[in-house]
């Protein structure tokens, strides 16, 4: 990738979310490649300890603020060539809970950040979006443009982020590109608490003998997105031309995994025979995820190096010594 992928040196990259599990990987990725990175996160859901291993790179600086602050936001900018904004509060069902407070962090966060952007003339803006705008659409894989009803806030608040996102290409001129991620998995991925994610929270729960709880019948499937392939697509993003600014594009692997069938690849790789608990399906859970990556591929040059399998295996190797 490193090959493929080529910036100024002195490019200062902002990482909206850098203590979060995507954004912590992305930090990784681009100081590993020399690059000076800004780590702005207010440490709600991102860990102090997926940062701290960067203190004592000179070319990392982290400050504590939070989006929803116009302010931070545009200090935060200050000089950037690239930002890419992760920052966000995930979980469908947490969603429901806390309207007021995802459209003030989703929605007036992700405001904030574009107008800072604007205000310091960053070069590309580059967002995570969600698979959870496809809603109820039923056509299968799923494209950008065939969007359904969403089905919960969190997908709301994601097809709103990419409409503003439009705006601010379309009338002032910032260069912004949407990834929708599908089910993004891999290290620092956090398994604790009732919002998280399904494969670290199994990986977790089998390491322990415990019995893992599946949300349905397990029929239901995700296109598992490996963490490196959405470093890859967030850096080509970066270098994308500006006439395909204010689009959207499926950041996934292509592929389809039934969570059954993900539950019994873990349960056999961690030599484990531990049946799971079925329960209810959760309210406003997609029931099948699969992404047609063509345009990616064809607009952003994305080509994942990894794929369900392999992501898992490196997954795992983590996990075991973490």
């Amino acid at each position: 990738m490193k090959d493929e992928i080529t910036f100024p040196k002195d490019s200062l990259f902002l990482v909206t979310g850098g203590a979060g599990f995507i954004g912590s990987n992305l930090c990784e990725a681009l100081l590993d490649m020399g690059f000076k990175v800004r780590c702005l996160d207010d440490l709600s859901t991102g860990r102090q300890e997926n940062v701290d291993i960067f203190l004592s790179n000179p070319n990392y600086e982290f400050i504590k603020g939070d989006i929803k602050d116009y302010e931070t936001c545009l200090k935060a900018c200050k000089s950037v060539d690239y930002v890419l904004h992760e920052a966000a509060w995930g979980s469908v069902p947490r969603s429901f809970e806390m309207p007021l407070f995802y459209c003030e962090n989703n929605v007036l966060g992700m405001v904030n950040m574009l107008e800072a952007a604007r205000i310091c003339n960053v070069k590309k803006f580059v967002y995570a979006s969600s698979s959870s705008v496809y809603g109820d659409n039923k056509i299968f894989p799923q494209k950008e443009g065939q969007e359904g009803e969403v089905l919960s806030i969190y997908a709301l608040t994601k097809k709103n982020n990419e409409q503003w996102a439009k705006q601010y290409t379309t009338y002032f001129g910032l260069d912004t590109y949407g990834l929708r991620y599908f089910n993004v998995f891999g290290k620092r991925q956090n398994p604790n608490g009732a919002y998280a994610a399904v494969i670290p929270k199994f990986i977790k729960q089998l390491l322990n003998n415990e019995r893992p709880t599946i949300n349905g019948d397990g029929t239901q499937s995700r296109d598992f997105t490996y963490v490196k392939n959405v470093i890859e697509a967030n850096l080509k993003a970066c270098l994308a031309p500006s006439e395909i600014a204010g689009d959207v594009f499926n950041i996934a692997s292509g592929e389809k995994e039934q969570l059954i069938e993900v539950y019994d690849l873990l349960n056999k790789a961690l030599n484990k025979n531990i049946k799971p608990i079925f329960g209810p399906s959760r309210q406003g859970d997609i029931k099948n995820s699969n992404a047609d990556i063509s345009k990616a591929q064809k607009y952003l040059n994305y080509n994942p190096q990894y794929n369900f399998a392999k992501g898992l295996e490196e997954t795992l190797k983590w996990y075991k010594n973490n």
